[in-house]
C-alpha cells in the first residue's frame, strides 16, 4: 500500500503544510547565511558537527552518517571547503585507509562569526515569514523529535555510580 494511502487528508495536509513551511524557510535560512558568511547549509552542519566532535576531528563515515550524505557528496563538501581553509583532511590514525575531516582554526572563526547571524535568522524568519498554522505545525515536528533525539540519549546513557 503507498504510503499515502494510509494517511487520511487531515494528516496529509498537515504533512503538505509541513514541507512547505520547511522548505520556504529552509530556503530563507540559506539565503541569509550565505549574505552574511559565504557558507551553504551544508558547510555550516559540517563547521557545526566538527566544533562539537572530540579533538574536533570526525571519521569520514561519521561525517557523512550525521549529515544523510553519500560518501561521493561529502568527499566533494569536504574538497570545497579544504580549498576554502575551513576543513583539513587527514588519514585516520586508527585506519590507514580512512580519512577524517579536521577543523581548522580559520573554520572555528568563520563558525563562531556565523552562528550569531544564523541564529538571529533562525528566530527573524520563524517570526516573521511562517504563518501561526506554519509556526504551529513546525512547532510539533521539532518537539516530537527533541522528545525522541531526548528518549534515546537517556536509554543510551549509564546510570551514575552512587
Amino acid at each position: 500500500m503507498p504510503v499515502t494511502e494510509s494517511l487520511n487528508p487531515e494528516r496529509m495536509a498537515a504533512w503538505r503544510a509541513y514541507i512547505e513551511a520547511s522548505q520556504r524557510l529552509f530556503t530563507q535560512l540559506e539565503e541569509d547565511l550565505r549574505a552574511d558568511s559565504e557558507l551553504s547549509f551544508a558547510d555550516y552542519h559540517v563547521l557545526v558537527l566538527l566544533s562539537e566532535a572530540p579533538g574536533q576531528r570526525l571519521r569520514m563515515g561519521e561525517l557523512a552518517s550525521l549529515l544523510v550524505f553519500s560518501p561521493s557528496r561529502l568527499t566533494y563538501q569536504i574538497s570545497s571547503m579544504q580549498k576554502r581553509g575551513l576543513v583539513a583532511k587527514e588519514s585516520c590514525p586508527e585506519d590507514r585507509r580512512g580519512s577524517e575531516a579536521v577543523l581548522t582554526a580559520t573554520g572555528l572563526l568563520v563558525l563562531r562569526d556565523a552562528a550569531p547571524h544564523h541564529l538571529a535568522s533562525v528566530r527573524t524568519h520563524l517570526m516573521d515569514d511562517l504563518d501561526d498554522a506554519e509556526v504551529a505545525c513546525l512547532t510539533r515536528v521539532f518537539e516530537r523529535l527533541g522528545r525522541r533525539l531526548r528518549a534515546a540519549r537517556d536509554a543510551s546513557s549509564t546510570p551514575a555510580d552512587n
